[in-house]
């Protein structure tokens, strides 16, 4: 199959307009496949030649302007379009194509569950080809109009309002002009919860198995929605641009979520079906304001070529963020951000595949290429170079130039030239400069305090490794005694901002040196700091005394980066957070420090010899913050979320300890009496999602068997159920059981995309280093010639989830160099193996540190 590169989509946009797509989709004609018909409007500016895309079963017929072609002339995905003369042309496809079990294209899922079937499109970067005839590039917008056959019974979701024509004969209204990858269609016995809003009809949607789930929280997904629609259309000047506003929760999905226009898709495992921490609340908050966000940045102005995907995810990440601040009760969704997406961006950024924000055109040549550039760089360093652009321009300049944007390039497309020629019409400064220090440049800046006593007064001096300019915020804490409980707190003495680079001064504040001197106090830039020693020896003493959230999480950051950095032990970082998370109060901050020294520090970081030592102060700190939440009642576990009492025991803080108490466990004697009972004593109740981790730890321990996992799985026989099992069975510690979830994985390419994953996830354990010790040489061959067969969402997938990543030595390392020189690696598994494999260096890098 060719991938379309970016000479070729300029050549045919010079060619072609597109006006209208006329689909017509039977979903009746079996379980493998669907019929497709397809009838493109368009015009040919001159003469000339060009190609359509499609990737068939069968192509059966088609025609231009009425006459014939031959369907032989198919050279993999690509359709010649000979001799083209000007002016209107008509060209009709009929085709057979196949449905997937990968995400992509038209998704097929038959729920275990129930026996209901559900189909579904994801038609991202270049799957619409999977689904009917485009034109498939986002520059060449046009109108869709859809018509879908279905069984009796169900319901036909879209990009517009659907209505049913005749028994299981659907049409979905026209759009706008839109992109090819952004139409829409999900078909199945979905159960709705429905409402209107603003004039237009908005919906939720699910599987029906998932129906109780989604009911339980369809007033807060919908509040949510309505709170950040108000919001966007207080911030832009351009209205809501679309017919309706559906969310369909689907199964299998690859991403969190699509933004397509009128029908935003999201995998259904945010609607909870377990007990959930109210940072999963927020985050779930903020991927519907994320989405909300990309029908202005992306589906109403859309990136001309894919070197701009920046300005579809930088903005909706940065959007979804601070709407949901600003329009909903997550008031502090900037540390979660701080704690769980930013470092992902700073991860990337130190690989050697970091790119720019907005890389150069030649850097992105084809889509293949685009499809990389989906990662840390694009949505969390993208987000965080907005978050201060907005800091150094203003928020009301900044919204005016966006305005403006929208303005001049609604239903079309843009680049990053546009968006900054815009943003220069509503303000003084130089945006052209800053665009080119930060969205140009690759790499993270590092800021480090020097603090000095002069006197009566103090100095602040700070390097710059690095060249980007920052506007940040200096805050100043001192040690205080509370009086109630006797105990050392840290007070805000002031907070500044400052410009770096400096210019040579020092800033001089007056008064005694601080206790504790943070620079980037709101985290408002993108930059690794360091702290003056005098200030980090109070952080590691006295950090859960720091009084905002968002501070804490820019230290709790600051370790991480010096741990991974080889500058601070990892066993210093554990025993930091032995000291302060029994005291956190932000679960973002709990959950992210949690998982950051049980995945990282004790699972790569530490050597093997090291680890149960590790696992023992997790194990510790957990029975902490077990300690610190008893007394919670039946009625606390049911409480409205959001509404636990100050001071009071919080259910989601219990739930973040018993989740890890359960992974960090050495020792099955606990954990199986929890799961004998049905309970943790003090609660919570053992639900699905607790019964299955348990079950996972019991497996790697060896202390279950396949008799214990098939009850278990009677019991839950969902998806999530079947998910649960694979991991399972996948995780023992036999040589049975790893060659059957390697032969599963890698020959018999029957499982789904969400099969292989939990697979995956199931069958490298740190703790089995002897057992799959063969397979680590195994599996860059299989992983490459899997990845060739199967595509890029299962390339992904193994690079990912089915690397061996706690293999941190140098045989591993050198395996995966070799493999990288393999001509047949596919370029998704190749970005993959090159991240993998920086960071095992990086993990041998820091136990040679120490």
């Amino acid at each position: 199959m060719s991938v379309l590169t970016r000479n070729e989509a300029q050549t045919r946009a010079q060619l072609l307009d597109v006006h209208r797509y006329t689909v017509d989709l039977d979903l009746t004609t079996g379980e493998a496949t669907f019929d497709s018909t397809t009838a493109i409007r368009f015009t040919a500016r001159t003469a000339g030649d060009t190609f359509v895309e499609i990737k068939p079963e069968t192509l059966r017929s088609l025609s231009l302007d009425g006459q014939p072609l031959d369907p032989e002339r198919l050279d993999g995905n690509r359709y010649p379009l000979d001799s083209l003369t000007a002016g209107p042309h008509e060209l009709t496809v009929a085709a057979t194509m196949r449905y997937s079990r990968t995400g992509e294209g038209m998704h097929r899922f038959t729920d275990p569950a129930d026996g209901e079937t559900y189909v579904y499109t994801q038609l991202f970067m270049e799957d619409v080809q999977r689904v009917f005839a485009a034109f498939d590039q986002p520059d060449l917008k046009s109108v869709f109009d859809l018509t879908v056959t279905t069984p009796t019974g169900w319901t036909v979701l879209g990009n517009g309002v659907s209505t049913q024509a005749a028994d299981g004969r659907w049409h979905i209204a026209p759009t706008p002009p839109i992109s090819t990858y952004l139409v829409a269609v999900a078909a199945g016995p979905w159960h709705s919860v429905t409402t209107q809003h603003a004039g237009l009809p908005f919906g939720i949607h699910c599987r029906r198995s998932l129906a109780p789930h989604l009911d339980a929280d369809a007033d807060e997904i919908l509040d949510i929605t309505r709170a950040c629609y108000d919001r966007y259309h207080e911030k832009f000047d351009e209205p809501y641009p679309f017919d309706s506003y559906d969310q369909a929760f689907v199964p299998e999905f690859n991403a969190g979520a699509m933004e397509n226009p009128g029908l935003v898709t999201f995998r259904d495992e945010f609607v909870y079906r377990s007990a959930v921490t109210d940072t999963e609340r927020q985050t779930r908050a903020m991927v519907v304001a994320h989405e909300m966000a990309h029908m202005w940045f992306g589906d109403l102005v859309t990136l001309t070529w894919w070197d701009d995907i920046w300005l579809n995810e930088s903005f909706a990440e940065y959007m979804g963020y601070q709407t949901l601040t600003e329009a909903t009760r997550f008031t502090d969704t900037w540390t979660d951000f701080g704690v769980a997406r930013k470092g992902w961006g700073y991860d990337a950024d130190q690989r050697p595949s970091t790119h720019p924000v907005a890389p150069d055109p030649d850097a992105v040549p084809d889509t293949a290429s685009a499809l990389l550039n989906f990662d840390g760089i694009s949505y969390a360093k993208g987000a965080s170079a907005l978050r201060q652009l907005v800091a150094w321009l203003g928020e009301k300049d900044f919204l005016a130039g966006i305005n403006t944007h929208f303005s001049r390039h609604k239903f079309a497309n843009a680049t990053l030239a546009d968006f900054i020629d815009n943003l220069a019409t509503a303000t003084d400064r130089d945006v052209h400069t800053w665009a080119d220090a930060w969205l140009r440049t690759t790499g993270v800046d590092t800021l480090t305090a020097h603090v000095e006593t002069s006197g009566h007064s103090w100095n602040l001096t700070v390097d710059r490794a690095g060249d980007r300019p920052h506007r940040v915020t200096v805050g100043t804490y001192d040690h205080s005694l509370d009086t109630h409980t006797g105990t050392d707190q840290l007070t805000l003495r002031d907070r500044f901002d400052i410009d770096i680079p400096q210019d040579g001064t020092p800033v001089t504040q007056p008064g005694h040196r601080p206790d504790l001197v943070v620079l980037n106090d709101h985290d408002l830039t993108y930059a690794k700091i360091r702290l003056d020693p005098g200030s980090w020896d109070t952080a590691l003493t006295h950090l859960s005394g720091i009084p905002d959230p968002l501070t804490r999480a820019l230290v709790w950051n600051t370790a991480r980066d010096m741990v991974r950095d080889g500058e601070l032990h990892p066993t210093v970082h554990l025993t930091a957070a032995r000291t302060h998370l029994p005291y956190e109060t932000d679960l973002a901050l709990v959950q992210g420090v949690l998982g950051f020294a049980a995945t990282q520090i004790a699972d790569r970081y530490l050597p093997p010899q090291d680890r149960p030592t590790a696992l023992a102060t997790l194990t510790s700190l957990c029975r902490d913050l077990l300690r610190r939440t008893e007394g919670l009642t039946a009625k606390d576990w049911e409480q409205a979320p959001g509404t636990t009492t100050p001071g009071s025991p919080d259910p989601g803080l219990r739930l973040i300890a018993v989740r890890h108490f359960i992974d960090a466990a050495t020792q099955p004697d606990a954990i199986q009496d929890w799961l004998r009972e049905g309970t943790v004593p003090g609660g919570p109740e053992l639900d699905a999602e607790l019964r299955w981790r348990i079950l996972t730890r019991l497996a790697v321990l060896g202390a279950t068997d396949e008799t214990a996992i098939a009850h278990e799985l009677d019991k839950d026989p969902s998806a999530t159920g079947q998910e649960g099992a694979a991991r399972c069975r996948a995780a023992l510690p036999t040589a049975e059981a790893k060659a059957a979830a390697w032969q599963a994985m890698f020959t018999d390419d029957t499982l789904s995309n969400y099969l292989f994953t939990a697979t995956a996830q199931g069958f490298w354990q740190p703790g089995q280093s002897e057992l799959l010790h063969p397979y680590v040489a195994r599996y860059y061959p299989d992983a490459i010639a899997l990845a060739a067969r199967r595509g890029p969402a299962i390339a992904e997938a193994a690079g990912r989830h089915a690397f061996p990543a706690h293999a941190v030595d140098l045989d591993s390392i050198r395996l995966g160099e070799q493999a990288l020189t393999d001509p047949a690696l596919t370029p998704a598994l190749r970005r993959k193996l090159t991240d993998q494999l920086d960071d095992l260096r990086r993990a041998l890098a820091v136990r040679d540190a120490h």
